[in-house]
């Protein structure tokens, strides 16, 4: 699995790199090329973005005026920004041997296990995609990280977004992924200190690597 560190980079800006490295993968396979498995982690300035079956009044308001993005994941509307890890794993499923719900559910395993590391016990919650803190008390479960993809032809793009150091006020802003009872957390507000992002970096590309061969 090759990793790329895109660094902070404007939203539009990695949507393009993205799809161009997805259409060039779905071509290779379909040429018979072996496509090489890339995960992508990088951090964006301050964006809502909205997924393809999302619902515009899940944005409540916007007083500071942060793009908001229609995008063709799935999912609904979340925000992205500073202290956010964001991950695009460009994959060929067919190659891992995964279909799109073990792949989902790999991707959420690695996260948990990322926190984990850090002390924090996360899980899933029933009928949501996504790693949430007290997923199994529905009335206390508060979401860490998001998750929203597409694929076509067995080859993923889009991804994750794992709030690290976020500024969690950006969420009063919108029903986080259409919720309207859930909340969102960071790893920084359940340890109550600001974490490296840059190791937590490395913990998520060496739980990728383990979980995705």
């Amino acid at each position: 699995m090759l990793l790329s560190d895109w660094g902070i980079i404007d939203y539009e800006e990695a949507l393009k790199r993205q799809e161009k490295l997805f259409n060039a993968a779905i071509a290779n396979k379909q040429l018979g090329i072996p496509v090489e498995n890339e995960l992508i982690l990088c951090e964006h300035p301050s964006v809502y973005t909205l997924g393809k079956n999302g619902h515009s009044e899940n944005m409540l308001f916007n007083p500071h005026q942060i793009p908001l993005i229609r995008t063709n994941r799935g999912g609904d509307i979340t925000y992205h920004g500073p202290g956010q890890i964001v991950g695009y794993p460009i994959f060929d499923l067919e190659t891992l041997h995964f279909g799109l719900k073990s792949y989902i559910y790999n991707v959420e395993k690695s996260i948990i296990e990322v926190l984990a590391e850090y002390g924090i016990t996360a899980t899933r919650l029933a009928g949501a995609t996504g790693v949430w803190i007290d997923g199994e008390n529905p009335a206390k479960s508060r979401k860490i990280c998001a998750i929203g993809i597409r694929c076509s032809h067995f080859v993923t793009m889009h991804g994750f977004a794992l709030n690290v150091n976020t500024d969690l006020n950006h969420f009063k802003n919108i029903n986080p992924c259409g919720f309207t009872d859930k909340g969102v957390t960071s790893m920084q507000q359940e340890l109550g200190t600001e974490l490296p992002i840059s190791e937590i970096r490395q913990a998520v590309f060496a739980f990728f690597l383990s979980n995705f061969r």
